[in-house]
């Protein structure tokens, strides 16, 4: 018996209708009202910074593709919506009078509104499409934008930016095609039991034969796609991670097995899902399904034996007996492709053979040799930035809410005619050292909006040398520029002032500045100053009424609406840190983690590293960046990985104004070739790099540790001896560190590390590496930061055996065992652990510098005394040439002098402790060498008899110094301190030297 199924449905009241719609209304309101305060807070944010084209570009690329996502899902889920309604049966036949169809009340409810159905179900479907389609923006824009590298890949010869800009693309619409395929087919699976269409009542149940097709036609269609799948899946094998997912030959690319096994098995299956597909359409017609079924089974079969079975067997009994022959070519392969991707094709290896003798042989080192080393040896840094944190805090930061950063940054500057190298830190406001009625809303973001200057202090100097007894040597010598004081580097009052920095990162750390017109002043200044009213450009305007009541709303604060101070010259700051504004005007940039602080034409400028990455390459090696940038001072945190990677953009970001401005230093990039398709103008050429801003550019630390963990692998070019591991290197610890990390790259003013090269200094980053499993010194890495030579990359390659009794050079976990246990660090050490003040030994960074045709390693040692206010001071300086005799002194000259065992110094040494004085090349006569007391006068040189006799009393003060000390008589140390103090005095006053940074009361300014 047939019957129809019944039509009467009970109806909503129109109060009902009302309630719903306007429940509707307000939670669309309240979703989409804070989603447009949202959208309007950026789009007046990106219109300050004057990046407004990069918000619309990203803003209708998403809008583009949530519509096109939401057409597609939508309009293909109601087209098979409405064949499965108008293919329906007529008639529902049920089996026997009494049963009852299970789904007859819902058909009931359907057919009675089928609009609502056939339009409200996709309707959310391609709402949930669209918004999640739209987060893709970048691949889309890659895609259309995409810039050929030059570069064919070895096994299909495409050009590589087939496989990095438009493969990702194909593969990025074959997924949605089969979510759209799928869903669709799910969805009229439903409808047509739903309708009648399928029937699972009796024994057998039924399938009406517009169903039968309807529904074969999609399933067809679906594995049609699957065979397009495994066309593109051959391209997709060149990123096989197989041998390094195997644990063996840790390699990426494609493998013998891939390219002999899994690349003619997807051909193979590719063949039988179009097969497959034809069997599905040929259901359209006939009524018999065992065919399509047949062609299914088929297609799992061969994906099993043929896409897995067969690449397993091939790798297990083929290539796995055979490794080092069958994978020779792919590692080929993979160490070219990982060269080109990551900038490692132009570095230069250089021989290093230093002359290193089992006993110490120093003095044999021609005098000459030493002199040729004078940029290096003049130049040594002895303050260690990452020590320095609580020395410049206790010294220099004036209030609870200034702050300077946990590690301070390296830079060189010409000051006086004279290039050295300063330890710098910036002295920020940090909102989250607000203590009381600090912490009130108008005090954390009308008044104290601000951080002042910046303080610097050579890097191979300190105030004066420390001793046992006093607290006052061993400081940095410091120079302070800020609004009142121009300082060293010309640092203009605007240009001080730090309303964007590295503390202002949180959600809540906006800064509102300015105010009314003849309104007094309100911006805390610093100690002792005038409060000041923000005058620049930074910010977005408060002028009126709108933008307050937006701004209100988006920080949930009316204070903002109703605060008297506000006026029309009032500004609100936001997203304040130099990356976060970096990274919103460049959304595709990877930023390094440490900008740094640049006094550039009188202004403070942030500059911010960009790195332009790809997270595939083919035949490329896969980088986990996280655990390639940490080391002892930073903890590996998770950061993804990558394939490819360059330093191609410096950013900066006025640390007054706000102002961000980006530079291309790699116009060979095409990655970000392609990106400047995408947003035009964004990216500046690099001739508008001013010279004075070129001058502080720095080879980066994120980089160049990625490019150092790859060089202790990829140096090597066989790779059957890449295969067995041979030659490689490893990246040491850090010996001054108790946590088992990597040691950090360090930056130095330096020599040109080459043998022969120009006897100039050159600001470069370096690291040693280790031979694989061995503590002997292999390799001496450096990168020029220097603008003609910058990144240029050095590698000095030590021998790996050596003859008669010489040994290999030492590795830094060697050079600090011996340092330690040499009787002359004991004996430095000694009048400290004796003087009965408790203190804490800290080893600041182990240098490692070729020098004179060998090694010299340099260690400052710094102590902190128990106490609340402590912080480190430099105590000491340990030197060491090669394996020879280890020397210690409070100061690096007298370190040197021990080191070098009699040689003679090139003159114009900088003496670090006093100030920049110049010492002898040769020791005063009588001087002891090892405690490095002043030179009685330079060769060919006359001093004055006022500084002949400051010299003498400093080195008669030195002696009786360390006589006093040795003997602990303690009124005798306070005596040799008071005479050395005057005779550093007349010192000064015969030189002319500024006693301002003589002693920590007046260091600073």
């Amino acid at each position: 018996m047939a019957n129809r199924p019944p039509t009467a449905t009970p109806q909503l009241s129109r109060r009902t209708k009302t309630l719903l719609i306007v429940g509707a209304v307000a939670l669309v309101v309240l979703l989409g009202g804070a989603r447009l305060v949202d959208v309007y807070v950026d789009w007046a944010w990106f219109g300050e910074v004057g990046f407004r084209g990069v918000f619309t570009t990203i803003l209708w690329t998403r809008v583009l593709q949530f519509v096109v996502a939401a057409v597609l899902m939508g309009g293909l889920l109601a087209l098979n919506l409405v064949i499965a309604y108008r293919v329906r049966p007529v008639f529902v036949p049920v089996a026997g009078a009494a049963a009852e169809d299970p789904v007859a009340r819902y058909r009931t409810v359907v057919l009675a509104r089928p609009r609502w159905f056939a339009i409200g179900i996709p309707a959310v479907v391609a709402l949930i499409a669209g918004l999640s389609a739209q987060a893709d923006w970048q691949t889309v824009q890659l895609f259309l934008n995409s810039t050929p590298f030059g570069v064919a890949d070895p096994v299909f010869g495409h050009d590589i930016s087939f496989y990095v800009f438009q493969l990702p693309f194909y593969r990025w619409l074959l997924s949605w095609l089969f979510v759209a395929i799928a869903v669709s087919f799910v969805a009229a699976l439903v409808a047509h039991y739903l309708f009648g269409g399928i029937r699972l009542a009796g024994r057998n149940g039924a399938v009406a034969p517009p169903a039968r097709a309807h529904l074969a036609v999609l399933a067809g269609t679906f594995v049609l796609f699957k065979a397009v799948a495994y066309f593109f899946d051959r391209y997709e094998l060149l990123f096989s991670d197989r041998k390094a997912a195997e644990g063996g030959a840790n390699f990426f690319g494609a493998t013998y097995t891939d390219l002999n096994a899994a690349m003619p098995a997807k051909l193979i299956l590719l063949i039988i899902a179009v097969i497959c597909a034809a069997a599905f359409f040929s259901a359209v017609v006939l009524r018999n399904l065992q065919i399509p079924a047949i062609a299914l089974a088929l297609l799992v079969l061969s994906s099993v034996l043929v896409g897995a079975a067969w690449p397993a067997v091939l790798e297990q009994f083929s290539v796995r007996p055979n490794a080092i022959d069958r994978e020779a070519e792919s590692i080929s392969r993979n160490i070219a492709a990982t060269r080109q991707a990551f900038a490692l094709n132009n570095v230069g290896v250089i021989p290093y053979a230093p002359q290193v003798a089992s006993a110490a042989g120093n003095a044999a080192v021609p005098p000459q040799d030493v002199a040729n080393s004078q940029a290096t040896l003049n130049n040594i840094r002895i303050q260690d930035p990452s020590r320095l944190n609580r020395t410049f805090a206790v010294q220099q930061q004036l209030t609870n809410f200034y702050a300077f950063a946990p590690q301070l940054d390296i830079d060189r500057y010409t000051v006086g005619g004279q290039r050295q190298d300063f330890v710098l830190a910036a002295r920020e406001i940090n909102p989250d050292a607000l203590i009381g009625n600090q912490q009130d809303w108008i005090n954390r973001h009308l008044v104290y909006t601000h951080g002042q200057g910046i303080v610097s202090a050579p890097a191979d100097r300190v105030n004066v040398p420390s001793n046992a007894e006093a607290s006052q040597g061993g400081l940095p010598a410091f120079e302070v520029s800020d609004s009142s004081n121009p300082g060293p580097f010309g640092l203009s009052p605007d240009g001080a002032r730090i309303y964007y920095g590295e503390f202002l990162g949180g959600a809540d750390d906006y800064a509102i500045v300015g105010g009314n017109p003849g309104s007094a002043p309100r911006e805390y200044d610093g100690p002792g100053r005038a409060a000041n009213a923000y005058t620049g450009p930074g910010g977005v305007p408060l002028g009126n009424w709108a933008s307050r009541l937006i701004f209100a709303a988006a920080y949930g604060e009316r204070n903002i609406l109703f605060n008297g101070s506000i006026g029309s010259d009032s500004r609100i700051m936001y997203n304040r840190t130099p990356i976060e504004r970096v990274e919103k005007v460049a959304p595709w940039l990877r930023t390094d983690v440490d900008p740094y602080p640049a006094v550039v034409d009188g202004r403070l400028q942030w500059i911010v590293d960009g790195y332009t990455t790809l997270p595939r390459y083919p035949y490329a090696q896969q980088v986990d960046l996280g655990q390639a940038t940490s080391d002892s001072l930073r903890p590996a945190t998770p950061a993804g990985s990558a394939g490819y990677m360059r330093n191609s953009v410096k950013a900066t970001v006025d640390a007054y104004s706000g102002e961000v401005k980006l530079y291309q230093i790699d116009d060979q990039d095409p990655v970000l070739q392609t990106w400047m398709g995408v947003f035009p103008g964004v990216v500046r050429p690099g001739s508008e790099i001013t010279p004075s801003l070129r001058a502080h550019l720095r080879y980066p630390e994120d980089i160049f540790k990625v490019q150092r963990d790859l060089l202790t692998r990829y140096h090597v070019e066989n790779p059957r001896d890449f295969f067995s591991t041979q030659n490689f290197w490893t990246i040491p610890e850090d010996p001054t560190r108790e946590a088992n990390a990597s040691i950090p790259p360090y930056y130095l003013l330096a020599g040109d590390p080459r043998p022969g090269a120009a006897p100039d200094t050159q600001f470069q980053m370096t690291s040693t590496l280790l031979a694989l499993s061995r503590p002997n010194l292999s390799a001496y890495l450096s990168v020029s930061s220097e603008p003609e030579t910058y990144g240029q990359m050095t590698v000095l390659e030590l021998p790996a055996q050596l003859t008669g009794d010489q040994r290999g050079p030492q590795g830094p976990q060697q050079v600090q065992a011996e340092l330690l246990t040499s009787n002359s660090v004991n004996q430095g050490l000694f009048p400290l652990r004796q003087s009965g003040t408790p203190v804490q030994v800290q080893y600041g960074n182990l240098l490692t510098l070729p020098v004179a045709g060998g090694l010299l390693y340099v260690e400052p040692i710094y102590v902190e005394r128990n106490a609340q206010t402590s912080f480190p001071q430099l105590f000491g300086v340990i030197a060491r040439f090669n394996n020879g005799d280890i020397g210690y002194a409070p100061t690096l000259q007298g370190a040197l002098q021990a080191a070098f065992q009699g040689v003679p110094l090139p003159q114009g040494l900088t003496v670090p402790g006093l100030g920049g004085v110049q010492q002898s090349p040769t020791p005063a006569p009588g001087a002891n060498t090892g405690g490095g007391p002043l030179p009685s006068g330079a060769a060919g040189q006359t001093l004055s008899p006022e500084l002949s006799e400051a010299v003498t009393g400093m080195n008669a003060a030195l002696d009786q110094l360390a006589q006093a000390q040795s003997a602990r008589d303690f009124q005798g140390i306070g005596e040799a301190e008071a005479a050395l103090d005057a005779a550093i005095q007349r010192f000064r006053a015969a030189t002319g030297a500024t006693p301002a940074a003589a002693t920590p009361a007046t260091a600073g300014g």
